[in-house]
C-alpha cells in the first residue's frame, strides 16, 4: 500500500498557504490561481489552520460578510488533523471518509511539507490496484501453474 510520501511525490512541490491575518479574499485568490479548493494557514512557519472554499462560502458569503475585510482566522479550521509522510494512504482514506475531510496537511518533524486531498489518495490507490492486476495477469499468463 502506498504512503503519503508516494502521493506527495506525484504532486507539484508548491505549498499554497496564507497567514491567519490575511483577508479571505487573498485565500480565495490563491485557491483560484492554483486551482485548489483549500489553502493551509501558516504563521511564522507553524501550521495554525486550513481554509477551504466551503469555509469561505458558508462562513463569509452566506452571512453577508465582506471577504475583503474578513480575516482568514475568523473562518479557518484551527489546529487541523495532520498526517506524516510514512502514514499509509488507506488509513488516510478511512480518516477522511470517517471525519468528512477532503484535505490533510502533511507534517514531517513538525514542518509542513505538503497537503494531500481525497483525490490524491484515490488516484494512488487506483494506481496500486492497477499494478496488482498487472502482476496477477503476468503470473497467470507466464509464471502460473502449467505456464
Amino acid at each position: 500500500m502506498s504512503t503519503v510520501k508516494n502521493a506527495l511525490a506525484q504532486k507539484s512541490g508548491a505549498l499554497i498557504h496564507v497567514r491567519s491575518g490575511d483577508m479571505v479574499v487573498e485565500a480565495l485568490r490563491r485557491m483560484r490561481d492554483n486551482r485548489v479548493r483549500s489553502v493551509l494557514v501558516i504563521d511564522d512557519g507553524v501550521l495554525v489552520g486550513i481554509v477551504t472554499q466551503g469555509d469561505c462560502a458558508i462562513k463569509v458569503l452566506l452571512p453577508g460578510l465582506d471577504a475583503k475585510q474578513t480575516p482568514v482566522s475568523q473562518v479557518m479550521t484551527g489546529n487541523p488533523v495532520t498526517v506524516k509522510p510514512d502514514d499509509q494512504l488507506d488509513r488516510c482514506m478511512a480518516m477522511m471518509a470517517g471525519r468528512s475531510f477532503r484535505h490533510l496537511p502533511v507534517l514531517d518533524a513538525g514542518k509542513v511539507v505538503g497537503v494531500i486531498s481525497i483525490g490524491d489518495v484515490v488516484k494512488n490507490i487506483i494506481r496500486d490496484l492497477e499494478h496488482n492486476v498487472d502482476d496477477l495477469m503476468g503470473y497467470i499468463m507466464k509464471d502460473g501453474p502449467g505456464g
